[in-house]
């Protein structure tokens, strides 16, 4: 198990949030992470518009994962309608 710190960009609807948000715990859940800890960020401005948004909802997680696990979730996330943008990384 490695320690990875995931930042994930959410809408700012508060609906698309929430159901972003439960997503993303589910994948997780599902690939065996354990989330240590979560920092919402709060809104935030994008560098770039992406799909025509300017501003999004910023949180990181602080979890444990087997690598192996990596590409399923990445998958996942590439699915999820409701997150804008998503980076792993690892934590020496």
């Amino acid at each position: 198990m490695r320690h990875y710190e995931l930042t994930v960009i959410f809408p700012l609807e508060e609906d698309q949030y929430r159901s972003g948000r439960e997503q993303v715990m589910a994948d997780l859940a599902a690939h065996h992470a354990t989330v240590e800890k979560t920092d919402e960020m709060g809104d935030r401005d994008l560098a770039y518009p992406i799909n025509k948004r300017k501003r999004g909802r910023y949180v990181v997680f602080y979890l444990q994962l087997d690598p192996a696990q990596l590409t399923g979730l990445d998958r996942a996330f590439k699915l999820n309608q409701n997150v804008v943008r998503y980076l792993f990384v690892k934590v020496d």
